[in-house]
């Protein structure tokens, strides 16, 4: 699905009905005395990793358009599971959001559908946000310095290699499984909780490889302390252009990216689900905002309503579980 911008001259004719459905920034008077408290930004990965630091930054956003705090809790664990089903049980009065990704809401139950929650039911899309292309990195000791020497490494010593991933059943896992299955190789997948540790383990040579987000590898790439061989997305990332695309080295057609955006329990007023979709829209298109996202090697989503993100994720989960069928990748492999 493509994400659409509102143009002034596009709402010519429409009826009234349909502008308050897309345009959220007319019901703002429909919300008064909201929000009566701090705002729980739910962050469903721990401190220190991609995750984190777009929850900080779109927090600090609302708290300045709002008047109020915006709390971010990190609530790690089973690959970001337990924050998600977290929210998805918290009270629907507009006070508790959630840190979204394509880990939680496509990749995960397209693979593993029987979860504590059901992204369709138990919650309210508010904004995609952000796209992340991540980085294939290697630790320095190993002996390839593009993705064809690692596909003739891994050939070569096929179960040899290993690849950290931020938990099992998150979008840098199931990247690195289908990579492996593209490529024809066998890598080992060793999980953490988040990002950060994944990293750090990656940096201190206790794993080899790892599929991460450009934030989180990008400053060690460029420090020297760990090779970066190729970015997922089909094209070469604005915060990392000199990194060339996995598909353009050794794999034609390799295009996955991660996403994320925000998200309220199911039930959330509709008019407050609106107003945070305009704050985030708002901060999208702030220069400033824009450049500080990308620092953190995110590329800002096209501007969209709650309904087209809402399609959005639903067209991402029924591409996604028909591939993993057609594949045959199954949870129990995964892990």
């Amino acid at each position: 699905m493509s994400l659409i911008r509102c143009t002034v001259a596009g709402w010519r004719c429409v009826p009234a009905a349909v502008v308050l459905a897309c345009c959220p920034v007319v019901l703002h008077a429909a919300t008064p005395g909201w929000p009566e408290r701090p705002l729980r930004f739910v962050c469903p990965f721990p401190a220190g990793g991609a995750a984190d630091a777009l929850a900080r930054l779109l927090g600090q956003r609302y708290a300045d358009a709002l008047g109020r705090a915006v709390v971010v809790d990190n609530r790690a664990g089973a690959g970001g599971v337990i924050g998600v089903d977290l929210v998805a049980k918290a009270a629907r009065d507009g006070h508790t959001l959630l840190l979204a990704s394509s880990s939680n809401f496509t990749f995960g139950p397209a693979l593993e559908p029987k979860l504590p929650y059901d992204p369709g039911r138990d919650f309210a899309p508010v904004a995609l946000a952000v796209l992340v292309p991540n980085i294939l990195s290697a630790h320095p000791s190993v002996p390839v310095q593009s993705i064809r020497d690692l596909l003739q490494l891994a050939r070569a010593q096929p179960g040899k290699l290993t690849f950290a991933s931020p938990g099992v059943g998150t979008t840098s896992h199931l990247i690195g499984e289908l990579f492996a299955q593209a490529a024809g190789i066998s890598l080992v997948h060793v999980p953490y909780k988040g990002g950060g540790p994944a990293v750090a383990d990656l940096v201190g040579g206790h794993v080899q490889l790892l599929f991460g987000s450009i934030a989180t590898a990008l400053p060690m790439i460029r420090a020297g302390k760990l090779k970066g061989l190729g970015v997922t997305s089909a094209r070469r990332s604005e915060a990392a252009p000199e990194i060339p695309t996995i598909a353009e080295s050794g794999l034609p057609g390799f295009d996955l990216v991660q996403w994320f955006g925000v998200a309220m329990p199911s039930g959330t007023a509709t008019a407050v689900v609106a107003r945070l979709n305009t704050e985030t829209m708002r901060a999208l298109a702030a220069p400033e905002f824009r450049e500080a996202i990308v620092r953190q090697g995110f590329d800002a989503a096209t501007p969209n309503t709650p309904p087209e993100f809402a399609a959005y994720i639903r067209d991402e989960l029924a591409r996604w579980t028909k591939f993993f069928r057609v594949a045959g990748l199954k949870i129990e492999s995964a892990r």
